[in-house]
């Protein structure tokens, strides 16, 4: 896989708690081990750099993603190999990259809602809220405003799924090496293609 010619970027999306973070990280770790140089993107920590207090307010998603889009296609047409890492709830935003980015591809990391709220409710606070999932339940059954949660998708914004997605994996009861796994197994198959 270290061999491919043309420079790509694949972007791995799906629900927070999905598990698209872990993969994200286990693919960039994979390839370099194999020579590939490549270039971890992660929205959340990008976001702060485009927007040092987020607000999450649907205008700043849709300029924080078509940055995060930008930026990938910045590195890919200067030579370099990116992972994506970012939920882009809206096709047009996956959209948006697939048409600056001439090799793409789109990983979606399918994951039931419920395992994603597990999975999420134990993340330590960090680059985003802690404990988001429960807040934004609370917040829909109470009305009462959580400060610093804008939307939060899965709950108050449906994930689109866009049937132009290259690989999709559902996660809800994989182990992470399963999972990495099979995903190592399609990018093998879909960079080899000429």
């Amino acid at each position: 896989m270290g061999g491919a010619r043309e420079p790509w970027a694949i972007w791995v999306v799906g629900l927070p708690g999905s598990g698209k973070s872990t993969l994200a990280k286990g693919l960039a770790a994979q390839l370099r081990a194999r020579g590939t140089d490549v270039v971890l993107l992660q929205m959340d920590a990008r976001r702060k750099a485009y927007f040092p207090e987020p607000t999450y307010a649907p205008e700043e998603r849709e300029a924080a993603y078509a940055r995060f889009a930008d930026e990938a296609a910045e590195l890919v047409a200067g030579g370099r190999n990116v992972i994506m890492d970012g939920s882009a709830y809206r096709v047009s935003m996956r959209r948006y990259a697939r048409e600056r980015i001439p090799r793409f591809a789109e990983i979606f990391v399918r994951c039931g809602l419920d395992q994603a709220i597990r999975r999420e409710s134990g993340r330590p606070e960090g680059l985003v809220m802690a404990g988001l999932y429960e807040k934004a339940l609370r917040r829909r059954e109470t009305g009462e405003p959580v400060e610093g949660l804008g939307e939060v998708i899965g709950v108050d914004v449906e994930f689109e799924m866009d049937e132009d997605a290259e690989f999709v994996i559902d996660n809800t009861h994989l182990a992470k090496e399963e999972t990495l796994g099979k995903t190592l197994h399609f990018l093998d198959t879909w960079l080899s293609r000429p």
